[in-house]
């Protein structure tokens, strides 16, 4: 397969990582219009995102198996299509069930996103390429993140929030077709060939420790991002007392420094490697680093200006990209590329479950007057301790996709 093609590929994965994180976006940055229109509490809008978090979490037990089974194309293909029709048809919605029926289907769909994407990086990118490609697509997220609250709320203001949902999620049939053409001809690399089709052996899976080490890192740190991203418009606006068409500017900001992040730690890795590093070595200096950069994030509930507050979250989100994207290379680098798709989904299902335990938690002290710093003080700990479990649970990592 030509380099040319693996481009295609990445991104291709990128553009699908970035709508799949437009879509779920949508329902946070409209908060204040949709709690106007239905009424909605702090404990109401909790609820539909730990709908969502639960509702991957139970699909993700199933995603694993289903991109392992069918391979990338087919299993990533299908899941863009049903999730831009959920994304759709919050526009439909007239009641908070209904809302909560388009938010379950859309996460089912959406929780194929990840391990599809590790999946295809493990499959058809050499070790060199591998990382700095998932380091791209880990930018995506925060692409889509930086672009929807500058256009959407103005765009929901102009035309409605019905049209907000329907253009966000018919944009994924547009990226379908590229993605039916671009796909045609890929070919896995040496180390991957025979690994799509193959049946998952849980037993083996769950009784191997490099398993149980994504699972642990992504329980750990996932569930910061998954606040970060549904709380964050509500932070800026409850804090710092700004409307929803002012909110674009610190939220955009916030993103793109974690679009660094992500790129940063593909950079980092290939230069340690360069440098003679062992893949050991500079994983685990690259998790410390960005470890210590989330540190002083509770400074944001106390600073002075939401310009100042989006600087410390978004340095935050800079270290927890870069931290991801070495657990996305972890898992590519030494898991059997057979189980890449279900070990993946195995650590979402838990970064998921953590999540929507946050994302409750910050409903319930936003309903009782607590505010928001146990979330803060977590996610200021969070990483070193996954760092830490990473170095318990593989004290010596040995890439086997080489």
């Amino acid at each position: 397969m030509s380099d040319a093609s693996r481009w295609a590929l990445i991104a291709l994965l990128f553009t699908g990582t970035a709508l799949n994180y437009v879509d779920r976006q949508v329902l946070s940055l409209l908060k204040p219009t949709l709690e106007a229109t239905f009424q909605w509490t702090d404990q109401d809008f909790a609820h539909l995102g730990s709908v969502f978090q639960l509702s991957a979490a139970g699909a993700l037990l199933a995603v694993g198996w289903f991109v392992d089974r069918f391979g990338v194309r087919l299993a990533y293909g299908v899941a863009v299509a049903i999730w831009s029709m959920a994304g759709m048809g919050h526009a439909a919605a007239q009641s908070v069930s209904q809302f909560v029926i388009a938010r379950s289907v859309l996460a089912v769909a959406e929780s194929v996103n990840t391990p599809a994407a590790v999946k295809a990086a493990a499959t058809y990118l050499p070790l060199k390429q591998r990382s700095l490609g998932l380091g791209l697509v880990n930018t995506a997220p925060n692409i889509g993140a930086i672009i929807t609250p500058l256009l959407i709320p103005p765009f929901a203001l102009a035309f409605g929030w019905q049209a907000a949902f329907l253009v966000t999620g018919g944009l994924g049939f547009v990226w379908l077709a590229f993605w039916v053409w671009g796909t045609r001809r890929l070919v896995p690399v040496a180390a991957a060939a025979g690994a799509s089709g193959s049946r998952t052996n849980w037993s083996e899976l769950l009784s191997d420790h490099r398993t149980w080490t994504i699972v642990g890192a992504k329980g750990l740190t996932d569930c910061v991002w998954w606040f970060m991203l549904f709380w964050t418009p509500d932070f800026f606006a409850r804090v710092f007392k700004m409307s929803q068409a002012d909110l674009g500017g610190p939220i955009a900001l916030v993103y793109t420094m974690a679009a660094a992040g992500a790129l940063s730690c593909g950079w980092l890795f290939g230069k340690l490697i360069g440098l003679g590093w062992s893949v050991n070595r500079a994983r685990k200096t690259s998790m410390l680093l960005y470890s210590a950069l989330i540190v002083p994030i509770p400074l944001a509930i106390g600073a002075d200006s939401p310009w100042t507050a989006a600087l410390l979250i978004g340095m935050a989100l800079f270290a927890h990209q870069g931290f991801s994207t070495n657990v996305f290379g972890l898992a590519a680098d030494t898991v059997p590329a057979a189980r890449v798709g279900s070990v993946m989904a195995a650590g979402a299902v838990a970064g998921n479950l953590t999540g929507l335990g946050i994302i409750e938690l910050a409903g319930w002290c936003l309903t009782n007057g607590v505010g928001y710093w146990p979330m803060f003080a977590w996610s200021a700990c969070a990483y070193l301790i996954a760092t830490a479990f990473v170095q318990v649970m593989q004290p010596n990592i040995e890439a086997t996709q080489l």
